[in-house]
């Protein structure tokens, strides 16, 4: 079983910046494609980012350039460096881990965006 902590939202002004984390339990980077999905109210979740085994890394559309996925395999963590950060942006934030078999989420971490 593996188990997804996110930490370091907040309440940030717009143009503000947030690092997000996700502290896996077990090291699982080489099984699973890690990203970051995030659910404003009455809204789907989306897709924010991702990163492969590989390393490489996918991005929405909307947060291309001001948002950075990246890992520290040392650590089995996942961070979502944010930047720019606009209201819309404002949702609980997910880490998740796409398996072949099943896919693990961690619990959220809620991202405010306001003056």
């Amino acid at each position: 079983q593996v188990q997804l902590v996110e930490s370091g939202g907040g309440l940030v002004q717009p143009g503000g910046s947030l690092r997000l984390s996700c502290a896996a339990s077990v090291s699982i980077f080489n099984s699973y494609v890690m990203g970051w999905y995030r659910q404003a109210p009455e809204k789907q979740r989306e897709l924010v980012a991702t990163i492969t085994r590989g390393g490489r890394t996918n991005y929405a559309d909307s947060v291309k350039g001001r948002f950075t996925i990246s890992r520290d395999t040392a650590k089995n963590t996942v961070y979502l460096q944010m930047n720019s950060l606009k209201p819309e942006d404002a949702a609980v934030y997910y880490c998740n881990a796409h398996g072949s078999v099943r896919d693990f989420w961690g619990q959220g971490t809620q991202v405010t965006v306001s003056s």
